[in-house]
């Protein structure tokens, strides 16, 4: 049975103290608040990956925003996945929508990154969505297939077992436009139904898919009741500990 996840990406913020007081925060406060058996994940810069690690005591998982697509060498300034699972941490975020198109990620590099990371046991949130262009020229069905395929879909079963998707609706965040959850229900259908097609039934229905576009505890509730959304990839809300701990509780009732 796939499993209601919440992860928060704290992106490039939080200097070290203020990553551990809000990690504090926010640990002690799922520890008295979550009902169910919701996963909470809080994905931080490298900096702080270790210390959140040994504090966590497995409350909230700890995950990375990003790793190298190989084992080591003189790439200098980068990080490997094994460092990360040293740390403790076990999720790692592969293809944000920010790492595409800062950096200019392909999706072969992606697939490399997905290998490293199921190698080192860590859990790759990958990404994948489509940008405003391509929402608004209809290709955005064929570009999440493309997105797939070519980033995942090389993977065998039972390494696939081990990935969680997230959906970023690219021309929702930043734009003035919103997703609203019957569109974010269907480009996840979408999702489930050609993980379906490639992997059957059972791994389809056990694959965890998570929605990306601005999710906060306002309309947390009305997104994670639609039937093919599993929890949110969480922005701006996981800095603060009160509204992502909100989002995390919707799955209590």
């Amino acid at each position: 049975m796939r499993k209601n996840i919440v992860a928060g990406n704290w992106k490039m913020n939080l200097d070290y103290q203020e990553g551990v007081s809000l990690f504090s925060e926010i640990i002690n406060m799922v520890r008295d608040e979550r009902k169910g058996d919701q996963v909470a994940v809080i994905c931080a810069p490298f900096i702080h990956i270790n210390s959140l690690a040994q504090l966590s005591s497995g409350v909230v998982k700890i995950g990375a925003q990003n790793c190298h697509q190989s084992e080591s060498g003189a790439y200098t300034g980068e990080i490997s996945a094994k460092m990360i699972s040293s740390t403790g941490a076990e999720y790692v975020i592969i293809g944000h929508s920010e790492r595409r198109q800062y950096f200019a990620e392909s999706n072969a590099v992606l697939a490399e990154k997905t290998n490293i990371a199921l190698k080192h046991q860590l859990k790759p949130i990958f990404c994948i969505g489509e940008t405003l262009d391509e929402r608004e020229n209809g290709s955005y069905f064929h570009v999440i297939e493309k997105q797939l395929e070519e980033g995942l879909f090389h993977l065998s079963p039972e390494q696939f077992a081990h990935v969680v998707l997230a959906y970023e609706p690219v021309w929702a965040i930043g734009t003035g436009l919103t997703a609203t959850p019957e569109q974010a229900q269907d480009i996840h259908a979408f999702i489930r139904n050609k993980v379906d097609v490639k992997y059957g039934f059972n791994i389809a229905d056990d694959t965890s898919i998570l929605y990306g576009g601005s999710c906060n505890p306002k309309n947390a509730a009305e997104l994670f009741a639609q039937k093919d959304i599993d929890g949110g990839l969480i922005g701006g809300a996981s800095l603060k500990s009160r509204d992502f701990v909100d989002i995390v509780k919707t799955f209590n009732a």
